[in-house]
């Protein structure tokens, strides 16, 4: 008998001669990793703001919390906050790149570049692949020095490369940048940048991001003035057909509503002729379910999204930003789509928010995702981020699965699951809001444990609203991460989408599942035996962003330690290509790096298992691995975590300091809070 099985079930079978001991390591907590997100802000626009947050909200919610409630409320997810780490000296960013500065001597920064390269920190090493090892001290830079002269700069390092400037030609941070020395040269005792216009040209499609939104447009957004009049004149149609269908005087809980669109002289020639039932929120979740003699909805213009056989990364807060997407895009996803967005932040021009539509070009297929409670604010939301991203966007998704307290406690995410008719409204407006970029919805099984109701709502997204695309996750609401996914109730939805969808002679709309689907025989298994056309990766991915490359080629990886050690590498690439290469960029892309490894170090390799596949419940007993590199990458600590990426960082500031979303060890300041 193994020494594994003498431990409590859920326990990893780690072979014999790999365990440290034999008690399991501590869970870690998935609800805190999908806990409250920056973007998520309230009134004042803070996004620790909760109360703020809260009250300005609508939807089912119904009293303020105590102040005990509020004490027990409170954690480090809550508490989060990343401040920008800046140089010591400020350099203007024109003078930076050569440009005058119309400010002149009134700038707040200095134009001093003497003294600003003196008190800059050093230029930072980025390793190259073929340097790293999985033996200490892991990135081999030895004959890389070169003799500087005692004029020069401390802080430059000619040797250096900038890896902004190897993938594009250019480097937009000029003398900010921390790898300066790799685009820069001395002439007549002066640092010129240099360019390679050739390496710009070639790259500028396959390199450059799209979807940027910039100040002007911003601008725009925040003082009203950007128009979006397909959302407009629906929002006009619905508040028309509430004042016919129920007066001042009027005591009906339930009105019927038809909904008859004329199209919109700009806008596709479909038309709109729907009846739904709009159902108060104090109605019981299983009122909002009845089925009414609703006329579909069919959006014959729409595209049709041919998405079997295809893999889908899912959008992940805080982690699934654009760097990693395209990580998981070069191991094999072809569906990626950004994080949660709130769509009242995105009608209020929030710079961070808007950050989320950005698209690498890598990204075959790429939507955005919306969360919201009403059509006023998710509508208007999809014709602005439609307009501004025309022709680099394939589909736009409704979240309506996020458990999130917050979000829920908003009439958001999941609790759209309990507001059918909303819903409907909802899918019907951003369908016409969006011409022909379709609109998809993810969802969990129900709100409460055992009470689904998602094999009732499903076989009405598709043809009565025109969802073009769905996604189930096999848990309820309250279940959050607590028990494993029921694929038999998705199979269960499958089929009751299926069968509406031959009822109405319909062609059928890709349904994926998800949860639990953490190896390439997890995934096929279950895609045989539910019925899906695919199946959306969300926390495998994050523990194992190679699971793709598994799936295409149906087997399981025994990756190395070295082959994880070069994924963080061109992670850290990536980050510094998206975040920026000078101070702030770098320890944004750092702290990045650390949340994805906070994922990353749950990944027990299979060599060390007795039993393949691995399961992503599983907890591993403390174990070490097959090389130093292999156990540091599993450690818990998060100072560990910054120790690796120094590697490819240089030395974390002392001002700098990361808080994780796990219940682990903190980083910096954080140490002495215990």
């Amino acid at each position: 008998m193994s020494d594994t099985a003498l431990l409590p079930q859920g326990t990893a079978p780690i072979k014999k001669q790999y365990l440290l001991a034999n008690t399991p390591a501590p869970i870690p907590d998935d609800d805190a990793a999908e806990g409250s997100t920056s973007h998520f802000i309230g009134k004042a626009g803070d996004a620790n703001n909760v109360d703020d947050a809260r009250n300005e909200s609508s939807g089912p919610r119904r009293k303020k919390w105590s102040k005990e409630e509020r004490k027990n409320k409170r954690g480090a997810n809550k508490g989060r906050r990343f401040q920008k780490v800046r140089d010591e000296l400020e350099l203007c960013w024109k003078v930076a790149v050569g440009k005058p500065c119309e400010f002149g001597s009134e700038c707040r920064n200095t134009h001093d570049i003497k003294a600003y390269l003196a008190a800059k920190p050093k230029d930072i090493r980025f390793p190259a692949s073929d340097t790293l090892s999985s033996s200490p001290p892991f990135v081999n830079n030895s004959g890389q020095d070169d003799p500087m002269s005692g004029d020069d700069p401390a802080s430059i390092d000619w040797s250096v490369k900038c890896p902004v400037y190897e993938t594009i030609g250019e480097c937009k941070h000029g003398l900010k940048c921390r790898f300066l020395g790799g685009h820069a040269r001395k002439e007549n005792g002066e640092i010129i940048l240099t360019a390679d216009d050739t390496k710009k040209a070639t790259t500028a499609i396959a390199e450059t991001e799209v979807n940027f939104v910039g100040p002007d447009t911003l601008k725009l957004i925040r003082s009203k003035k950007f128009p979006h009049p397909k959302a407009d004149a629906y929002l006009k149609e619905l508040e028309a057909q509430n004042e016919n269908g129920k007066g001042k005087d009027s005591q009906t809980t339930t009105t019927e509503l038809v909904v008859i669109a004329e199209p919109e002289p700009d806008a596709a020639d479909h038309q709109i002729s729907a009846q739904t039932t709009v159902t108060p929120a104090e109605k019981t979740e299983e009122l909002s379910q009845v089925d009414t003699p609703d006329v579909p909805t069919r959006f014959t213009e729409k595209k049709r999204l041919d998405w079997k056989g295809k893999t889908y990364l899912a959008p992940l807060t805080t982690v699934g930003n654009l760097p990693f997407r395209r990580l998981c895009v070069d191991y094999g996803a072809d569906i990626t789509c950004g994080e949660m967005g709130l769509a009242n932040s995105f009608l209020q021009g929030s710079k961070e928010e808007w950050s989320l539509v950005r698209r690498h070009p890598s990204e075959r297929i790429f939507g955005v995702q919306l969360a919201g409670n009403k059509p006023s604010l998710l509508v208007p939301a999809a014709e602005t981020i439609g307009t501004i991203c025309e022709g680099n966007l394939d589909f736009v998704d409704i979240n309506c699965g996020c458990p999130i307290d917050l979000v829920y406690k908003q009439g958001s995410g999941s609790a759209l699951l309990d507001a059918a008719n909303k819903l409907g409204k909802i899918i019907v407006g951003m369908n016409r809001a969006l011409g022909d970029v379709p609109v998809t919805v993810k969802l969990r099984t129900g709100v409460k444990e055992g009470r689904n109701t998602a094999h009732k709502l499903m076989p009405r997204l598709g043809p009565e609203w025109g969802a073009a695309a769905l996604t189930l996750h096999g848990r309820t609401r309250q279940q959050r991460y607590t028990k494993l996914a029921d694929w038999d109730y998705i199979q269960q939805c499958v089929q009751a989408a299926r069968e509406r969808e031959a009822e109405e002679d319909l062609p059928p709309v890709p349904i994926f599942g998800g949860g639990d689907v953490y190896s390439s025989q997890d995934y096929w298994e279950k895609l045989d035996s539910s019925g899906v056309d695919g199946i959306m990766i969300g926390r495998g991915a994050l523990i194992k962003p190679w699971i793709f490359t598994e799936i295409k080629e149906h087997r399981e990886w025994d990756i190395s330690s070295r082959e994880r050690l070069d994924l963080l590498r061109k992670y850290a690439e990536y980050g510094l290509n998206h975040f920026g290469s000078d101070t702030p960029g770098v320890n944004t892309t750092r702290r990045y790096l650390c949340e994805a490894m906070s994922f990353q170090y749950r990944y027990v390799p299979i060599g060390l298992l007795e039993v393949l596949p691995g399961r992503l419940n599983d907890r591993p007993p403390p174990f070490q691995g097959r090389d130093e590199l292999e156990t540091l990458l599993a450690s818990p600590d998060s100072r560990d975590w910054v120790k690796v990426s120094e590697l490819f960082l240089g030395p974390a500031p002392e001002s700098w300091t990361f808080t994780p979303k796990h219940k682990s060890n903190a980083y910096g300041a954080e140490e002495s809070q215990g």
